[in-house]
């Protein structure tokens, strides 16, 4: 299938989706982050914010764990900036947060994250194939983003769904990911 297929079609799985599906689902994500993802080494984590009308796995309980119980983990927020570029701002708190005009909650002020400083980057998206390659909602902004990255940087996305066998129009502007959580465990590619 085509990113646009897949984007309608797992848009449309979402929306079937109750709201005790996405508790259920999310609950599971949270604990297979924890007891796959290895953070002792990381000091910087870029974490998206979920889109709450997309119904997105839900990251707010991985950025408390994380703040709680690995305090030199810094964490690092998209916003979208000048030219559609990605920018990365360092994590205050609730109050520099502000909702975008496409429903996104992101940092309205902070301080830039280099992105040389980041470890790790937790990436939206709504299908990933077998081999890292994901689907998002089309503007090509994290795969922008996931270029400029250190090559050791780690890219783990978040999915409600398993993995496709196939996206059938990836090209050399796409970025693939090392691994993905799913409710049925850790894929690493």
């Amino acid at each position: 299938m085509t990113k646009k297929e897949l984007r309608k079609l797992y848009l449309e799985k979402r929306k079937e989706l109750s709201e005790g599906d996405c508790a259920s689902l999310n609950l599971r994500l949270y604990s297979l982050f924890f007891s796959s993802i290895d953070l002792s080494f990381i000091q910087v984590l870029h974490i998206y914010l979920p889109i709450a009308h997309n119904q997105e796995p839900d990251t707010w309980m991985i950025i408390d764990r994380v703040r709680r119980e690995f305090p030199h983990v810094r964490i690092s927020l998209p916003r979208v900036g000048a030219n559609d570029k990605l920018e990365n701002i360092y994590f205050e708190g609730q109050h520099q947060l502000q909702t975008s005009s496409w429903g996104i909650p992101e940092p309205k002020q902070g301080v830039p994250t280099p992105d040389e400083k980041i470890d790790l980057v937790i990436v939206p998206l709504l299908a990933i194939d077998t081999v890292g390659h994901r689907v998002g909602y089309g503007r090509g902004f994290y795969d922008r983003m996931l270029h400029r990255m250190r090559p050791d940087c780690q890219k783990v996305g978040l999915s409600f769904f398993p993995v496709v066998d196939r996206i059938d129009d990836v090209n050399e502007n796409d970025a693939a990911l090392n691994q993905c959580v799913t409710p049925d465990g850790t894929i690493v590619f």
